[in-house]
């Protein structure tokens, strides 16, 4: 192999090989220099970065069982420096011609580093007559394409086939300093989620679902929609046309190496567009072939999503937090942003967590979610579902649940009612509007899931035969008649609260954790348990311990309401009292000669509605039950919470036989048997 088609590594590139941590690289090559294999010389500089020679990286990995990739040899042009890129070459030029290679290598099926430039030339030309796609960008490499193509076969030998070594190169593009294909890249959690939302979105269609990407240079979030519809049914693909750009070309060769063969869209100058009949649309703002979008722009990219929708057409859209639900916002955006929210199509915004775009970890993303209209009702009561992910991790039953949630909200007023949101409210449009704080934490008086008296009272009495035709032990007994709304005492602040001597605050205790057990002892309430009251393990400690290290430390009372504002505001109610409340919990204790209308119940729900950003728990606002109601109100939840215990109980033992008859039928130690013929069997003498 020549100078010019020698393939070259970083240390960084090194490690990524060997599946170890950059570190360790410098540690073998200080302690080998003086071995047998001492480690390879630098071949080259680039940049003040020594560059070495991939195959003999690959050999001293080989011989001395360093690393943890034992496929080292096999894998390494996966992690090596593109050609040209290694020698100072312009990094663009050479990844646009090898995905261009990859292209055309899936299309023929055959090797393209035995070819060429000029035959290589002519099968481009075959492939891409019109050169829509990858002509030009091998046209382009001229004395340097041989061993582009060279690379291009070892790529494929390493990754199995083109589409995957397409796809590495792609999952590469932060290492090999492509700017323009690593500002916008988005988490595979991220992409995950969306087209999951997407493929669900269009399952509720029907016939065979069509996604569109009208944005500048989209191909992540299609490929997770192909990913995600699996191959389960045919799916169709529509992309933008940009036959100016090289971001639409790059789209275009993605879909052509795995196989699908897209329609386009024609978008024009001002970004407007038409797609007609079922569609659900993703996008991405900014885009990655418009990577500066500004709020305007994407607002106004949204905006012409927006005009060519109808109701039988889907959307979802990810985009920075500060453009699509947060305040402050400029005015011009602003406007355009309202102007959104009015026109009924902007069914779910959701609050992402940070860490989502790999170029700027720390800037938090937001989805919108599109949808029908709903023409038929009044402006002045069409919802939209809000829910804050901030402090929440995009593990697998959070996108599942939010999905359903996501799903849900394309319903109408009846559909849901009948889903039992997780992380999702309904919130009217209008007070979207009038929130002066982010769209996805505004507040839900009046929205839709807070029905009217009357509503809410019907709903109570069907729920409550349900539970008596079902379980009439767990039942709660209960009756209602609807009041007038205006009469209910105005909520107060924990402080006020706390100032008029209603509401005592005591600190939490400071804990060691290797003083807590599982078992025996005064029980434990701290974050773990607060947040996963049902499900977290017990903690206990020994109550000469707690005195020990805690001389002025105090336990609960009953009633005592436990609360903490991180990583979420969550609380419960402490009924048997005598727990030790180990920090950052702490507890609030309402005065029991004059709660001032205060219910510990309700103050533990108040909490664990407040949206996850809401870290200023002397500034919550609690209410307050009228007096004549608390001694029943509170009689009734505690019925309820007996049926609830019952419940959960009884799904145990569910569950505690189906692991029985699970493992005793698969470990051979069981036999079923059809039930009724334990009815048809006759009795035996001595049983009668």
């Amino acid at each position: 192999m020549n100078e010019a088609e020698a393939l070259r590594m970083t240390l960084s590139d090194v490690a990524a090989l060997a599946q170890v941590q950059r570190p360790v690289v410098s540690m073998w090559r200080k302690r080998s220099a003086a071995s047998e294999h001492p480690f390879p010389e630098p071949t080259a500089l680039d940049g003040g970065r020594e560059l070495f020679e991939a195959d003999h990286i690959a050999a001293w990995l080989a011989a001395t069982g360093r690393g943890n990739n034992p496929e080292a040899r096999n894998d390494v042009a996966a992690f090596a420096r593109m050609p040209g890129t290694a020698a100072g070459g312009a990094p663009e030029n050479t990844f646009d011609a090898l995905t261009a290679l990859l292209t055309l290598k899936a299309m023929t099926g055959d090797s393209v580093g035995q070819l060429s430039p000029d035959e290589l030339l002519d099968v481009a030309d075959e492939c891409d007559p019109d050169d829509t796609f990858l002509y030009s960008e091998l046209e382009a490499q001229s004395t340097s394409l041989t061993s582009t193509a060279n690379f291009a076969d070892r790529l494929v030998d390493s990754a199995y086939n083109a589409a995957a070594a397409f796809e590495q190169l792609l999952a590469a593009r932060f290492r090999a300093g492509l700017r323009e294909h690593s500002d916008t890249a988005l988490t595979e959690s991220a992409v995950g989620l969306v087209a999951a939302a997407a493929v669900e979105l269009a399952a509720t269609l029907g016939g065979n679902s069509v996604f569109a990407d009208s944005t500048r240079g989209g191909s992540d979030l299609l490929m997770g929609v192909a990913h995600a519809a699996g191959e389960s049914a045919p799916v169709t693909f529509l992309t933008a046309d940009d036959d100016g750009g090289g971001a639409g070309r790059l789209v275009r060769r993605r879909l052509r190496v795995h196989g699908v063969d897209g329609g386009q869209i024609r978008v024009d100058a001002s970004g407007e567009f038409a797609v007609h009949g079922p569609v659900v649309h993703v996008a991405q703002y900014p885009s990655p072939g418009q990577p500066g979008m500004d709020a305007v722009q994407v607002l106004s990219a949204v905006e012409h999503l927006v005009l060519q929708m109808d109701d039988q057409q889907r959307a979802v859209v990810i985009a920075p937090a500060r453009v699509l639900c947060d305040v402050p916002l400029a005015t011009g955006a602003a406007g355009l942003r309202s102007g959104l929210l009015r026109s009924g199509r902007v069914r779910a915004i959701v609050r992402l967590p940070q860490g989502l775009l790999r170029s700027k970890p720390r800037e938090a993303q937001a989805l919108w979610v599109l949808g029908p209209s709903f023409a038929e009702v009044p402006i002045a009561e069409r919802w939209t579902m809000v829910a804050d992910l901030s402090s929440r991790v995009l593990a697998e039953d959070v996108s599942q649940d939010l999905i359903s949630d996501i799903v849900a909200s394309m319903g109408d007023r009846a559909t849901i009612r009948a889903h039992s949101f997780r992380f999702a409210r309904l919130v009217q449009t209008r007070l979207l509007l009038a929130n002066r704080k982010s769209l996805a934490t505004a507040p839900s008086h009046g929205s839709a899931q807070s029905p009217s008296g009357a509503e809410a009272a019907l709903r109570v009495e069907e729920l409550e035969r349900m539970l008596q035709t079902t379980r009439p032990e767990q039942s709660g007994e209960v009756a209602v008649l609807t009041r007038d709304p205006n009469a209910k005492a105005r909520p107060v602040s924990v402080q006020d609260l706390i100032t008029s001597g209603n509401l005592k605050y005591i600190k939490g205790n400071r804990l060691e954790d290797a003083d807590l057990t599982p078992r025996g002892g005064t029980r434990v309430l701290g974050p773990a348990e607060l947040l996963n009251p049902h499900t977290a393990p017990h903690r206990h400690l020994s109550l000469m311990d707690f005195a020990a290290s805690n001389p002025s430390g105090r336990l609960t009372e009953p009633g005592d309401v436990v609360f903490c504002t991180s990583p979420r505001p969550a609380a419960l109610v402490d009924r048997e009292g005598g727990s030790a409340v180990v920090f950052p919990a702490r507890v609030l204790r309402l005065d029991a000669g004059d709660p001032g209308g205060l219910l510990p119940d309700v103050v533990a729900a108040d909490i664990n509605v407040l949206p996850a950003a809401d870290k200023s728990w002397r500034q919550w606002r609690l209410r307050r039950v009228p007096e004549a109601q608390r001694t029943q109100l509170a009689a009734s939840l505690a019925r309820l919470q007996h049926g609830q215990n019952l419940a959960r109980e009884r799904l145990k033992r569910f569950e505690e036989l189906a692991t029985l008859i699970t493992d005793g039928v698969a470990g051979g130690s069981l036999t079923l048997t059809d039930p009724s013929t334990k009815l048809a069997e006759p009795q035996t003498e001595g049983t009668q």
